[in-house]
C-alpha cells in the first residue's frame, strides 16, 4: 500500500481537490491556501467504511495528520471506533484527564509492544514522573510550561527516563488529538526547546581491538592457571 506520497512543499503547491497521502489519508483543499485532513477507515468486521476529519491544513501539519491517522487506524483495527470515541469525549461535561488519555494511548499501542507492555516498561516512567503530578489535570490544559516544570528536575539527572516519559507524553497528546480534543500538539517540541540540550553524555565501555584479542585470552588463561582456585578445582 502506497503511503507518504505528499511532503510539505507539495502540500503548499497543490490546488483545490482531494489529494492522497496514502493508507486512506487525504488532504482535501477547497483552494490552494486552505484545506482539511480526512482519513478513510476501511470496512472492519461489521463496521462500515468511515471518514474521519483530522483537522484543518495548514494548522495541522502533514506529520501531525499522519500521527493522528496512525492512532485512528490502530484503534480501528482493535475494534474501537475512533469517531464514536471522539464524539463521546465531546459530549462529556468534563474534559478527559491526562491519566485517562495515557491509559487510552497505552491500550491503542500495546499490541505493538513486547508482551503487549505487560512488563510495565512503557508505563513505568509515566507512573513515576507524570501521573502523580499531572494525572488529574485535563489533557487540554497541558502545555510546554507545565511540562517544563515537571521535567526540569530530571532532565539532566535522569536523562534517559526523562526522554522516554516526554516521548510517551507526545504520543498521548497525539492520541487525544485523534479523538478530537483540543490539545497542543507542539507542547513537547516546545518543552524540549525550553529545557535545552541534555548535559548527560553516554559513555560506552571501550572495545578491545580484534588484533589484541588472542593476547588478551592468553593473559586470562595464564592468570587462571596460576591461581589457587584454578589448581584446586
Amino acid at each position: 500500500m502506497k503511503h507518504n506520497l505528499l511532503n510539505q512543499m507539495k502540500t503548499k503547491s497543490l490546488g483545490a481537490g482531494k489529494h492522497l497521502d496514502g493508507a486512506g489519508l487525504y488532504l482535501v483543499k477547497s483552494r490552494k491556501e486552505t484545506g482539511k485532513w480526512i482519513l478513510r477507515l476501511p470496512p472492519n468486521g461489521n463496521k462500515r467504511r468511515r471518514e474521519m476529519g483530522l483537522g484543518r491544513w495548514p494548522s495541522v501539519s502533514i506529520a501531525e495528520a499522519r500521527d493522528q491517522a496512525e492512532d485512528a487506524r490502530r484503534a480501528w483495527r482493535n475494534g474501537v471506533d475512533p469517531i464514536a470515541e471522539r464524539q463521546k469525549l465531546k459530549q462529556s461535561h468534563s474534559s478527559a484527564t491526562v491519566a485517562e488519555m495515557i491509559e487510552g494511548c497505552f491500550a491503542a499501542h500495546k499490541a505493538d509492544l513486547k508482551n503487549e507492555g505487560l512488563a510495565g516498561k512503557w508505563m513505568g516512567p509515566l507512573k513515576v514522573h507524570v501521573l502523580p503530578k499531572l494525572g488529574n489535570v485535563a489533557i487540554e490544559e497541558i502545555d510546554q510550561h507545565r511540562l517544563k516544570e515537571l521535567f526540569e528536575p530530571i532532565w539532566h539527572t535522569k536523562p534517559v527516563v526523562a526522554k522516554k516519559a516526554l516521548s510517551r507524553m507526545n504520543l498521548t497528546l497525539n492520541h487525544a488529538a485523534a479523538l478530537g480534543l483540543d490539545v497542543d500538539l507542539q507542547a513537547v517540541p516546545k518543552t524540549k526547546a525550553l529545557l535545552g540540550k541534555q548535559r548527560h553524555v553516554e559513555k560506552h565501555f571501550p572495545s578491545l581491538p580484534y588484533i589484541e584479542v588472542p593476547a588478551f585470552y592468553r593473559l586470562i588463561l595464564n592468570v587462571l592457571t596460576k591461581s589457587s582456585v584454578w589448581k584446586t578445582a
